[in-house]
């Protein structure tokens, strides 16, 4: 790798560098796949140099092509809350191959995982399986202007909630912003039925609501925002934002595609006592395979085909293996106390990162909520997009590269969140802050 000292200490990095079986790979995926990836962000644009490819997974660990190995602080996107190829995990989804790999059709881990996910969330009385959270995201929209009968829907700047056409929107500037398509290919139309708010703001929340209050169907939310930095939101303006959709009839979505079953068995509505409308659910309800989920009282779910007009269908849908998955990983995650163990790792990690960002000649924080972490360049964590220093990707691109020249992998974006696992220990905690250490010039 070519690095240079900076004069304040800080690490320069030219280009990260993988090694020659992941270049290698890397450069037949380039001819096949566009950007060589099948997701945006694996290209390691955001940070530079060539994506490592990876060959396997073992607990807290990722393996490269070139034999490297890698303390694994992304699990995923979130998904692997065990780790990598937990046993008991390994174990359902191979019982559930030898009896075949779709039916489409229903199976007994199905009802049995809806079962599990429903007794866990606040006000959940019936759930949808879906195959991503994408498709969780969408099917829930349909579902509220079906329920409802209005089109208009809110979403607010920071918040990601899969690449549906209506929901790939951005904020402008304006009292209340219209829609405006943050992807090509996306029709201007159907963004201007999508309104855009900053996160952290009662008033202008209170503004839309005043405008056009009866015309809202849904307000879709991160409770948790953690697609855009880990924007942790104040109780009292989710509350306004409870509030105020209840005046209005309008639903209540909480995405709970990262934050369910992370942070909490009930997600973001039991940690802040909220109750959401609709729950959206992705990641860790799938163990480590496609899957998503949304669901509501049976009063709204009423409304989803083949009970009501809204139509939804998936060919796997509730795919026997991906429910097999799900299922093991939250009864390991009962029967082991895993989210009070999740929430001592965190604790611990953030004892130990916060002392060396502090020593840095830089400003620079940790923010973190159970296993769910975020390295800012601030020193006062954000809460909207629209208060992120515009220096956090060029400062993060050379914290990436001198921490993967150390073994530890982190989401290769300045923008997103790391993971904690199950499977990570405290040795692998003070190694990753040994790490950082050096790579900050912290002595």
């Amino acid at each position: 790798m070519d690095t240079k000292r900076s004069a304040s200490g800080g690490l320069d990095l030219k280009e990260t560098q993988s090694g020659p079986e992941s270049q290698k790979w890397f450069h037949r995926a380039l001819q096949l796949l566009p950007g060589g990836v099948s997701s945006p962000v694996r290209a390691f644009r955001a940070v530079g140099g060539t994506p490592i490819v990876i060959r396997e997974g073992q607990g807290a660990e990722l393996v490269d092509v070139d034999g490297r190995r890698y303390l694994d602080f992304v699990g995923s996107w979130g998904p692997l809350i065990l780790g990598h190829a937990h046993p008991e995990v390994v174990a359902r989804i191979t019982e559930a191959v030898q009896r075949g790999t779709t039916y489409g059709a229903p199976c007994p881990d199905e009802v049995e995982l809806a079962e599990l996910v429903i007794e866990s969330y606040p006000g959940l009385e019936q759930v949808r399986f879906v195959s991503s959270g994408t498709e969780a995201t969408m099917s829930a929209i349909r579902l509220a202007r079906g329920a409802t009968g209005r089109d208009l829907i809110v979403k607010f700047s920071g918040c990601y909630h899969g690449h549906a056409d209506h929901l790939l929107v951005s904020a402008g500037s304006g009292l209340v912003t219209f829609g405006q398509p943050s992807s090509a290919g996306v029709p201007s139309s159907f963004a201007e039925l999508t309104r855009v708010l900053p996160l952290d703001d009662e008033e202008r929340l209170r503004d839309l609501f005043s405008q056009e209050g009866d015309r809202i169907a849904a307000v879709i939310l991160e409770p948790i925002p953690a697609n855009n930095g880990l924007l942790l939101q104040r109780r009292e303006f989710l509350q306004e934002l409870r509030r105020l959709t209840h005046l209005h009839n309008t639903l209540l979505i909480f995405d709970e595609v990262i934050s369910g079953f992370r942070v909490t068995p009930g997600g973001a509505a039991e940690l802040y006592g909220i109750t959401p409308d609709m729950v959206t659910f992705g990641k860790v309800i799938g163990g480590g395979l496609p899957v998503g989920a949304f669901g509501g009282s049976r009063d709204l779910m009423k409304h989803l085909a083949p009970e009501g007009s809204v139509y939804q269908a998936g060919t796997l849908s509730g795919n026997p293996i991906a429910m097999a998955a799900g299922r093991a990983t939250l009864e390991v995650l009962r029967q082991s106390g895993g989210w009070s163990r999740l929430e001592a790792l965190g604790r611990s990690l953030e004892e130990k990162i916060r002392p060396v960002l502090a020593s840095t000649d830089q400003p620079m924080s940790i923010v973190r909520v159970g296993s769910i972490f975020w390295m800012v360049s601030q020193s006062e964590p954000p809460r909207s997009a629209e208060t992120i220093n515009d220096a956090q990707a060029d400062k993060y691109r050379s914290l990436f590269a001198g921490l993967l020249e150390r073994g530890i992998y982190l989401a290769p974006s300045a923008y997103e969140v790391g993971f904690l696992s199950l499977a990570h220990q405290q040795s692998d905690l003070d190694r990753f802050a040994r790490a950082l250490a050096e790579v900050l010039g912290v002595d």
